[in-house]
């Protein structure tokens, strides 16, 4: 079955290729990335979204977005962006690279697949439990899902297309080479007796884990030996010096799809996550006017001011504020303003050192525009997700994941459901036990720490 992009670039099919051989029926009409997106969205490990936090604790509302919701509007706008690049530069020798809509969509639904329970905060607490065995971090997770754990093949995992897994590959450096020998996961030292865990050192690198190398070799078999290390080089991190914190290697590159995904997540992220803390009172609009100055938006006042004439008044950015913080119904129509003036811009840039188109081009912001996303980011990161009282939150969970990893550590055939032991044993490294723990969802989790540490909960009739 062609494809509109297999005839783009000359019939070649090597991109959708699947790791293991699968024969398509002669009555199924649909294309590679029709499959792969159905793969992931009846998958397992893309319902259990809906039971890990995004910003905010589970069950301090049924309001806000969780993993779930996100996945399904980073969806959404990586869509919409590629659509918008196909209308914007209809002639740019990029957009017959562009993956279709259903694979796009695929992409940017996998995205979140491999964070753990309690977010980034669990992702950091794994990595300490992992520090002798490979480390994890939560995109290699999910690349990690996808190809061995996911349960649509007899040992390929999800099985998805190469083109998918390309755009998944956000960072295409392997664990090892990406750490920073200086910076070891610890506890902190001197805590009164109390173990307590140095969270700033064991915060991962940006990463695929090198037990997937087989994978990532497979994935980029079709690039030239040139393009192979080119795609893979990394940009060094700081050493540690007076003064100065080390930091972790990070990668260079990433596919056009995946910087599409990319993209899509920080629109949502910043935008979307914006309406929540907004419409949950977490924030004031002084701390919103601190950070999310005139001069930070100024490419968003000129298209207010553009667009919509005289409805804002003489100050373009009080007036935004203003309806930011005023009601239900006019604060989502700001956030539709702002979602119709960033996603209409993004361009292409082309990375002159990479031959393989779907490599060489990437999605963009221009400047204007991407200073006003990373303030609204930035802004919501510090002052809603450093504030204290979700950090108390993120660091118990972190504390309840450590706890519950090294209980299954100690004696995994007392305390691993039967089938999880069968992989331990199998796998004979704690990797098993790490993609356990991973995929719970956040009550999962607290009810498995209930069920060990708590004398009054827990029954032997409890479902493991």
């Amino acid at each position: 079955m062609k494809t509109p992009l297999a005839t783009a670039i000359g019939g070649t099919m090597v991109w959708y290729e699947r790791r293991e051989p699968w024969e398509q029926k002669p009555f199924d009409a649909r294309s590679p990335g029709d499959v792969d997106y159905a793969r992931i969205i009846h998958s397992a490990s893309f319902r259990r979204l809906q039971g890990k936090t995004q910003i905010l604790n589970l069950g301090d509302s049924d309001f806000y977005r969780t993993r779930l919701t996100h996945s399904l509007e980073v969806a959404q706008i990586a869509a919409g962006l590629a659509t918008q690049l196909t209308h914007n530069l209809p002639d740019h020798p990029a957009i017959g690279y562009l993956p279709e809509r259903s694979m796009i969509q695929a992409i940017a639904c996998t995205h979140d697949l491999g964070h753990p329970p309690f977010g980034h905060g669990g992702e950091v607490a794994l990595n300490y439990c992992m520090r002798d065995a490979g480390g994890f971090e939560g995109n290699g997770q999910t690349l990690r899902i996808l190809s061995k754990l996911e349960k649509m093949s007899k040992n390929a995992g999800s099985n998805l297309t190469r083109e998918t897994l390309l755009g998944v590959l956000k960072y295409p450096i392997p664990f090892s080479l990406a750490r920073n020998a200086e910076i070891a996961p610890s506890l902190l030292p001197d805590t009164s007796g109390t173990p307590l865990l140095n969270r700033k050192a064991s915060r991962p690198p940006k990463c695929y884990l090198d037990c997937e190398q087989q994978l990532v070799n497979w994935l980029l078999d079709p690039l030239s030996p040139a393009d192979r290390i080119a795609f893979q080089e990394q940009n060094e991190g700081r050493k540690a010096a007076e003064g100065i914190e080390p930091e972790h290697n990070a990668a260079k590159h990433k596919s056009f799809a995946c910087s599409i995904m990319d993209l899509a997540d920080d629109i949502s992220f910043g935008i979307h996550d914006l309406e929540d803390v907004l419409a949950m009172r977490l924030v004031s609009r002084e701390q919103f006017e601190r950070h999310v100055t005139p001069e930070k938006c100024e490419a968003l006042l000129d298209f207010l001011n553009t667009n919509y004439p005289s409805q804002y008044g003489n100050d373009v950015h009080d007036g935004l504020t203003t309806r930011l913080f005023g009601s239900g119904n006019e604060r989502k129509h700001q956030i539709n303003r702002l979602v119709n003036f960033v996603i209409p811009q993004v361009s292409i840039e082309e990375v002159g050192d990479l031959e393989e188109p779907r490599i060489r081009y990437r999605a963009i912001l221009p400047s204007g525009v991407m200073k006003f996303v990373k303030a609204i980011k930035d802004f919501v990161k510090k002052e809603v997700i450093y504030s204290p009282g979700v950090q108390h939150l993120e660091f118990k969970g972190q504390m309840m994941v450590i706890a519950v990893f090294e209980v299954m550590k100690s004696d995994p055939k007392s305390f691993l459901p039967s089938d999880v032991f069968s992989r331990y044993e199998a796998d004979g490294s704690l990797r098993a036990i790490c993609d356990y723990v991973a995929g719970m969802t956040d009550s999962y989790l607290l009810k498995t720490y209930d069920r060990l540490f708590s004398p009054r909960l827990g029954s032997v009739f409890d479902k493991l």
